[in-house]
């Protein structure tokens, strides 16, 4: 009887989808709980929903470059059991620190090639920096991350901060950092282009 009694439960442990979410500040939470932060939010509301076998890793790191991107993916596909989907939020430090495009579009491949490598979907967010560095350099941020879920065949968010970015009542003192109403409304951005990918 017990034996039977524990059954269904196994089955529901190895059915389990396990999304990494590869990102810098705003995939960390800064200036919030994590609890508070997106991808517990978004774990939470798919848990209650359509995909309830789904456990989203918060990899976020405050400060992170692209540069890093590559060598953290590795680290979490050495370990522990592969994820199935990764969110992959990297970028917007390199732009808010004016470095070469060059590099981050470079960096992001990397990471999304190691990731298709091991069998793992790919949703890219996609991500706008304030004109600091003058109109083409905000352009070319922006159109890098179309081209790369464009060459490389994987999903795109438009717009990670959609809804949020510039809303002062969603946003911390910094007018960067989403505060915890600003992570609900990116919740809901987010959420529609998981589940497509993982029910793709």
């Amino acid at each position: 009887m017990a034996l039977l009694m524990m059954m269904p439960l196994a089955a529901v442990a190895a059915d389990e989808v396990t999304v990494l979410c590869l990102g810098d500040s705003l995939t960390d939470g800064y200036g919030v709980p994590r609890a508070e932060a997106w991808p517990a939010l978004l774990e939470k509301e798919l848990k209650s929903s359509t995909l309830p076998q789904v456990k989203i890793i918060n990899a976020g790191i405050s400060g992170s470059t692209t540069a890093s991107g590559p060598s953290r993916l590795k680290w979490y596909l050495k370990g522990g059991k592969k994820p199935a989907a990764m969110i992959l939020q990297l970028g917007p430090n390199d732009g808010l620190r004016g470095l070469d495009l060059g590099s981050s579009r470079k960096n992001l491949r990397e990471v999304i090639k190691i990731a298709k490598a091991s069998g793992v979907k790919v949703l890219l967010a996609g991500m706008r920096i304030p004109p600091n560095y003058g109109a083409k350099y905000t352009e070319d941020f922006q159109r890098m991350y179309t081209e790369l879920a464009k060459s490389e065949g994987v999903a795109l968010i438009p717009f990670f901060l959609e809804g949020v970015a510039g809303e002062r009542s969603l946003n911390q003192a910094d007018g960067i950092h989403p505060n915890a109403a600003g992570h609900k409304v990116v919740v809901k951005v987010v959420r529609p282009h998981l589940e497509a990918l993982l029910k793709s």
